[in-house]
């Protein structure tokens, strides 16, 4: 797993320096996608569309991802 915005890390999602949105979307069996995003709703489909990547990855259900959480700061 990487943390550092300075390794280059493009396999993981990372906030854009500004981004002021996040949602999280989770399938009822799988791993989840989180994302960032300038709107709400950006970071709502972007969520989705990673949820549905990694739950397609991990075995899960990936017809199943529902957006859990969406906040802007």
């Amino acid at each position: 797993m990487c943390f550092s915005l300075m390794t280059g890390c493009s396999h993981r999602p990372v906030a854009v320096v500004g981004s002021k949105c996040y949602a999280t979307a989770m399938p009822t069996v799988g791993e989840g996608g989180l994302a960032w995003g300038d709107s709400q709703r950006s970071a709502r489909t972007t969520a989705l569309d990673n949820c549905e990547r990694y739950a397609s990855r991990s075995g899960g259900t990936p017809s199943t991802c529902r957006v859990v959480e969406a906040r802007c700061k």
